[in-house]
């Protein structure tokens, strides 16, 4: 368990390096995330014991929103203040993203039954 977490620290610690040294506006834990990934992708293994520690990370989540609560109790004055517009905020970007995502999903629906339709077109002129 002490390799899977040191190795999702180190790609923490590299995604973090990264955007830090090419001043790349993203969080580094997400690029250490993508990196460890591609890791996986290249190596086309995981280890079941980096399965086991993501689990019982996963397990434990809640414990990490601590943080986050934490913050949200320090800034109320922030809070009470521009409350209306975050809340603005998250309703249009969920609504955004609720639309690009149907919209996403019918075209690739379009474009899968076009091929498949294409499919048994050319499937049928072979035989």
């Amino acid at each position: 368990m002490i390799r899977a977490i040191t190795l999702l620290l180190v790609c923490q610690l590299a995604g973090e390096v990264l955007v830090r040294s090419l001043g790349v506006p993203f969080p580094g834990p997400v690029l250490g995330m993508v990196l460890l990934v591609g890791g996986l992708l290249v190596f086309k293994t995981s280890a079941p014991v980096l399965e086991e520690t993501a689990d019982t990370l996963l397990r434990n989540l809640s414990l990490l929103f601590v943080p986050a609560a934490v913050g949200v109790i320090q800034h109320g004055a922030v809070l009470k203040a521009h409350g209306a517009a975050i809340v603005l905020a998250l309703l249009l970007s969920t609504i955004a993203t609720l639309v690009v995502t149907a919209l996403v999903f019918a075209a690739v629906s379009r474009r899968m039954a076009g091929r498949s339709g294409d499919e048994a077109i050319h499937g049928e002129d072979a035989g």
